[in-house]
């Protein structure tokens, strides 16, 4: 068995947007990584809460990009809905979908009927993610969820990262339908269990690792499967926020990319690092020293986070550690 990270695990549980690619280019690294992945026989499983794409779509995009992926490798929020809906349910029950047709498509492969009003009786509301749903879509989902409909919501992750930005996601629609029926939605997507069992159970993984960008979905919902996580910069986590991170929310892993895969456990690992020392003092964190700016990161949240952990001032004492957390931007 190799020393480096990827060496340890038997699978990775990867996300997509954000950790392997931005938006329509492959993260830096990413494709040589799952390559090397691959070769070494380490299990590799694309893990996405969005549900507006068919595993067929997702396997197309990132081959694409170069990765090469097949669609058993791919595991969605909308399969793991359906998955839930058929537990919930007796084949043949309906279920109104708000989202788009590849969640429609996962629903009917698990023996369930789909319709898109509340025009007669409806078992379920199944809501994933979708650039159409619009306030009709949300209007009939409304009447069947204060009907007594058992509600499924594939993700609720609040924004959706773009080219162009941080766009509403379904959590966002999510949100507008708890307001209107004062009901709370079983959740299928990261963080909760269901997206990140079928995935562990697609690998026949044993030891996976989550490897991810958020610490909202990515590292929480590897928290709650009892799972270890890696944290790539590439995504929408910030620095600052990982400092300030819930227990939660913290991942046993950092780097900068996908190739922090490929280097020795005790150098990704959140702890001390060399050339860095960091001191909590209070409500501040200390640095000083030199080096990779991305280690004394680590250096900062083991400090911070076996302090107790919250939003700290963070100094710097010299110019290597004022250099660091300029790069970093904290402080």
């Amino acid at each position: 068995m190799s020393d480096d990270l990827l060496g340890t695990y038997d699978a990775l549980l990867l996300d997509l947007d954000g950790t392997v690619y931005r938006g329509g280019e492959a993260a830096p690294g990413a494709v040589p990584t799952i390559r090397t992945s691959r070769e070494r026989g380490v299990g590799v499983r694309f893990v996405t809460n969005n549900a507006s794409r068919s595993p067929q779509q997702v396997a197309a995009h990132l081959s694409e990009l170069g990765f090469a992926a097949e669609v058993p490798e791919v595991s969605t929020s909308s399969q793991a809905a359906a998955a839930v809906l058929a537990e919930h349910l007796p084949a043949g029950a309906t279920v109104l979908v708000v989202g788009a047709q590849a969640l429609v498509d996962e629903v009917t492969a698990v023996g369930l009927r789909t319709v898109r009003e509340f025009s007669g009786p409806v078992d379920a509301v199944v809501q994933g993610h979708s650039p159409d749903t619009g306030w009709r879509d949300l209007a009939e989902a409304c009447l069947a969820i204060r009907a007594g409909a058992l509600w499924v919501a594939s993700n609720v992750d609040a924004t959706l990262p773009t080219e162009r930005g941080e766009l509403p996601g379904n959590g966002s629609m999510v949100t507008a339908l708890r307001a209107a029926t004062g009901q709370e939605p079983i959740v299928a997507g990261k963080p909760a269990r269901p997206l990140m069992d079928q995935a562990v159970r697609s690998a026949d993984a044993r030891r996976p690792l989550v490897v991810g960008d958020r610490l909202d979905t990515d590292i929480a919902g590897a928290s709650t499967a009892g799972l270890d996580a890696l944290l790539v910069l590439t995504g929408v986590c910030t620095p600052a926020q990982l400092l300030a991170a819930t227990p939660q929310e913290r991942p046993r892993y950092l780097a900068a990319d996908l190739r922090g895969l490929l280097r020795p456990v005790t150098e990704v690992e959140i702890g001390e690092q060399p050339g860095w020392h960091v001191e909590a003092d209070g409500t501040r964190l200390i640095a000083k020293g030199s080096g990779d700016p991305v280690a004394l990161l680590r250096a900062l949240c083991s400090a911070w986070w076996a302090a107790g952990g919250g939003c700290p001032q963070v100094l710097a004492e010299g110019p290597g550690a004022a250099a660091a957390l300029e790069l970093l931007k904290i402080g």
